[in-house]
């Protein structure tokens, strides 16, 4: 049997998040009725793809190469590590990748550029439609935290709408900073101090960093009165994961017994409790504490796991 890989990507040319690449190894002689390139699908469409094609692969490898790496590689050279990604986590490994557009250089696996061929190569249109459904579910999941962009509509492609978000609520931590015209609207320090913003953008950084993780953000700022407020609540596998989150401007935050005394913990154990008496089919939870802490270089995130034990 001859193991051949298609390769392609989604997200080259939005202005915010990652570029996704995917590697789909098919058994020899399928087809999978519907599959053709991905931008020539509906979204409901290429859901639906995508499951059938995990069913039936011999392989399947996903890359992500996220919104900061791209702006210290550059997209193009971005795009080749989310391919290489992808092709690495294939098992077994292909015999000779087929790549929509050019081929990849630097890579082990024996491969070549096809022009157009996510239209021509069955693998590579599968291929397209994994990278496409996988980037769009991480934009998805973004919209719950930055709700006034529109990701989940436009997918962080620079639409007319996008770009008017991006003038009235300037640049959110996902944005490609090196791409135009994002650069013209990045937020500074002061502005969020003097916005009263600092916490907010903290809560934002620390689920941004959950789904870069593999978690799914379930919710933002979950209010379960007279208890306050959980900062985020997300989802590992089967364990629901409540996140408080700590942010300060300063040299350091310290570790999690810095943040938390018995009252505050007594109030989220509380407030815990009202989100899964409302959500019985919770298996499993925990409590995580993040701490942010800005300055002058990128913003570090902290993240202490289980809490409460």
């Amino acid at each position: 049997m001859n193991l051949i890989a298609g390769v392609d990507e989604a997200g080259r040319g939005p202005i915010a998040g990652p570029v996704v690449a995917a590697a789909v190894i098919l058994p020899e002689g399928c087809t999978i009725e519907g599959v053709r390139d991905s931008k020539k699908i509906s979204e409901k469409k290429r859901e639906i793809l995508y499951d059938q094609i995990l069913d039936v692969a011999t392989s399947v490898g996903v890359g992500i190469v996220h919104e900061d790496d791209i702006e210290e590689l550059n997209i193009l050279q971005a795009t080749h590590r989310a391919m290489r990604l992808a092709l690495g986590r294939l098992l077994p490994q292909p015999e000779e990748a087929l790549i929509d557009g050019r081929g990849l250089p630097d890579q082990v696996v024996k491969n070549r550029g096809i022009i157009d061929g996510d239209d021509k190569i069955h693998a590579i249109s599968a291929a397209s439609i994994i990278a496409k459904v996988s980037r769009d579910r991480i934009m998805r999941n973004y919209d719950l935290i930055f709700p006034e962009y529109g990701f989940a509509k436009h997918k962080g492609y620079g639409t007319a709408e996008h770009l008017f978000n991006l003038r009235n609520h300037l640049a959110c931590p996902i944005h490609r900073k090196g791409f135009r015209p994002v650069g013209n609207h990045m937020p500074s320090l002061s502005h969020l101090k003097e916005n009263r913003l600092l916490g907010k953008w903290g809560e934002r950084l620390a689920a941004r960093e959950l789904i870069r993780k593999g978690y799914t953000v379930l919710e933002m700022n979950y209010s379960a009165a007279p208890y306050g407020e959980i900062d985020v609540v997300a989802s590992e596998n089967d364990t629901v994961v409540f996140i408080e989150v700590k942010s300060a401007a300063q040299e350091t935050l310290g570790g999690p017994e810095d943040q938390m005394n018995d009252s505050k913990l007594a109030k989220l154990y509380n407030a815990m409790n009202i989100y899964l008496s409302n959500n019985d089919s919770v298996s499993d939870s925990r409590f995580d504490l993040m701490t942010v802490r800005f300055g002058k270089e990128r913003p570090k995130v902290n993240h202490y796991i289980n809490c409460l034990n």
